[in-house]
Order: C-alpha cells, then sequence, then structure tokens
C-alpha cells in the first residue's frame, strides 16, 4: 500500500513538472528587448561554415605543408575564382599591345636547363620586351617548374622571393610555368607559394583546381625536349595511323601507391611489346620494395631488357601533326 502511494505521488509530481515547462518554459525564456531570438548570445556569422584562420597563422610553413592547395586559395582573396574578366587587366595590353616581360635574373639563383628554355624562346619570341612598363603579361625569373621537395631542382623560399618582387601585385597579370608539383607518394599540386591572382601554366593540374579560360594545362614534357621543331615533317593527310614501327610508346616509373597509381598500373593491359611498347619500373622511392606487387619483377626485367629510342625533333613535329588530323577527322565525323 504504501508502495503504491509512492508511486502516485511521483507521478503527479512528474505530471506537475510537465506542464509547468510547457506553459511557462517559453515565456520565461522570451525577452521583450531581443525579440523571438532562441540564441540571441550567438554574433551573426556571414559564412558560419568556413573555418576561420588567422592571418599570421597563413605564413607558416606549417599551414603551408598541411593545407590543401585548394583550401589556400579559399583563404586568399578569392583567388580560386579567377577568370580573365576579374584577375586580369587587360589596360596594360591596350598601351603596347601583348608583349611579355621576364624578370632578369637575380645573382645566386639558379635556373633548371628546362625553364631556362621555356624564358629563352619567349626573349627570343617578337612579343618580348625588356621594358616592364610595356608589359602586358609577366614571366617570373625563379624556376617553378620543380616544386617536388625531394628534387634537388626545388628553389627554397620562394613564396619570400617572389612577395619581395615589386610588380608582383598579388600574381595580377602574372603567368606562372610549373611541371612537378607536390612529393611522393601523394603529389598534391601544392607548389609550396601562394599564386595569388597569377595564372598557371601547369602540366597534370586536376580539374578540381584548374580555373577554366585562365589557367592553361601543358604537357609534362622532359629536359631533352628540344626547343624548336626541327625540319618540316613528312606526314601526309589520310596517312593515319603512320608508317611507323612503334603506334605508341611510353617507358617511366610506374608509382606503386599514392596519386598516378592507378594509372600507370594499368598500362600492362594494351602494352603487346609490339606496336604498343609501354614498360614501367617498380624502381622509385628508397623503400619501394615495401610496397611491391606481383608483377614488379617481371616489369622491371622488362624496363632494362627494351630499349626505347628518345623522339628526334623531326617526331615531335610529327605527333603534333598527326594529333592535329585526328582531332580535325573526329569533328567533321
Amino acid at each position: 500500500m504504501q508502495a503504491k502511494k509512492r508511486y502516485l505521488i511521483l507521478s503527479s509530481a512528474g505530471v506537475c513538472l510537465i506542464l509547468l515547462f510547457y506553459l511557462q518554459g517559453p515565456a520565461s525564456r522570451r525577452s521583450p528587448n531581443r525579440g523571438d531570438d532562441p540564441h540571441p548570445h550567438w554574433p551573426p556569422f556571414s559564412d558560419p561554415l568556413r573555418a576561420f584562420i588567422p592571418w599570421d597563422q597563413t605564413q607558416t610553413e606549417d599551414y603551408n605543408v598541411r593545407t590543401s592547395p585548394r583550401h589556400k586559395r579559399d583563404d586568399n582573396s578569392g583567388a580560386h575564382k579567377c577568370r580573365m574578366d576579374s584577375c586580369f587587366d587587360f589596360s596594360l595590353c591596350k598601351k603596347n599591345g601583348f608583349r611579355v616581360y621576364v624578370y632578369p635574373q637575380q645573382k645566386g639563383e639558379k635556373i633548371s636547363e628546362s625553364y631556362q628554355n621555356i624564358l629563352s624562346s619567349i626573349e627570343g619570341s617578337r612579343f618580348y620586351t625588356s621594358d616592364p612598363g610595356q608589359a602586358c603579361v609577366f614571366v617570373l625569373n625563379l624556376d617553378t617548374l620543380d616544386r617536388d621537395q625531394l628534387s634537388p631542382q626545388y628553389v627554397h623560399n620562394l613564396r619570400s622571393k617572389i612577395q619581395n618582387l615589386n610588380l608582383w601585385n598579388n600574381g595580377r597579370n602574372h603567368l606562372i610555368f610549373n611541371l612537378y608539383s607536390g612529393t611522393w607518394p601523394d603529389y598534391t599540386e601544392d607548389l609550396g607559394f601562394d599564386i595569388g591572382q597569377a595564372m598557371l601554366a601547369k602540366a597534370s593540374i586536376s580539374t578540381e583546381n584548374f580555373r577554366p579560360h585562365f589557367d592553361i594545362s601543358i604537357p609534362l614534357f622532359s629536359k631533352d625536349h628540344p626547343r624548336t621543331g626541327g625540319e618540316r615533317g613528312f606526314l601526309k593527310y589520310n596517312t593515319i595511323p603512320p608508317f611507323r614501327k612503334y603506334v605508341l610508346v611510353f617507358k617511366g616509373k610506374r608509382y606503386l601507391t599514392g596519386i598516378g597509381s592507378d594509372t600507370r598500373n594499368a598500362l600492362y593491359h594494351i602494352h603487346n611489346a609490339e606496336d604498343v611498347v609501354l614498360l614501367t619500373t617498380c624502381k622509385h622511392g628508397k623503400d619501394w620494395q615495401k610496397h611491391k606487387d606481383a608483377r614488379c619483377d617481371k616489369d622491371n626485367a622488362e624496363y632494362d631488357r627494351i630499349y626505347v629510342p628518345k623522339p628526334s625533333c623531326h617526331d615531335y613535329r610529327h605527333l603534333k601533326k598527326l594529333n592535329w588530323l585526328i582531332i580535325n577527322q573526329s569533328m567533321n565525323m
């Protein structure tokens, strides 16, 4: 009997508390000065989902290493949204036409042979100007081709060196060339410095980071690539496929892990060692044997055994014409 009374008292008290909460709770929480705002102590945020990063933290090495390139561009004046009408000053081109200025080489700065070829080609063209006041486009004298920190051609302290350039202007009307970025095995597209509003001519650029009608996608070429096309080719119309021993040739390293591994690991499917020769080696990096798979021994042996001659100037012009004909014919189909 006593237990029933205790249960009845507890049930009655619980019902009273519930009624008190629903009838008086909202009224007691409502403030006459703040209206019906359920969170009056919260400040208004224009973009509550975006992480706040103090400006001084964006200058640290830890931020440059650990933060993705896309996140960096989001944090730097909307450079990821750059287009020709928003990040390019056309008034510089209206004065003297299309002129390209190459920064003079600074004392003590080393430049790779590949980047020197690019600069020499620009300086030897009719668009070059030695007067920055007449320039429409600016090209750095600092080698930005290889941004792999493990590479001997990697230029250190590039961020501070670029920021100290008097004409940098947050990269406006500047063109930056890059072939390699990131470090094995991830090979992210982090260049190690903020490109700002500069245009980027880059090899193997992802669709996520490519800014349409602003950036330039260029092929990945080796240091042995000739500066000029050489003699005229002999490819004639409708000679497709061309009369060559090899239709497709590739010889390079096979990344066992990281970005690019899926693509190069699939090359063996079309390799026939006759007219399609695709040779890869697993010997990449100091610890490649830790990631060794069942095909590595065979691939390595075939890679060392078969010699693939390097293309001549005539071959490059030949392939360029072949590519043009294939595109032209596909458009007319």
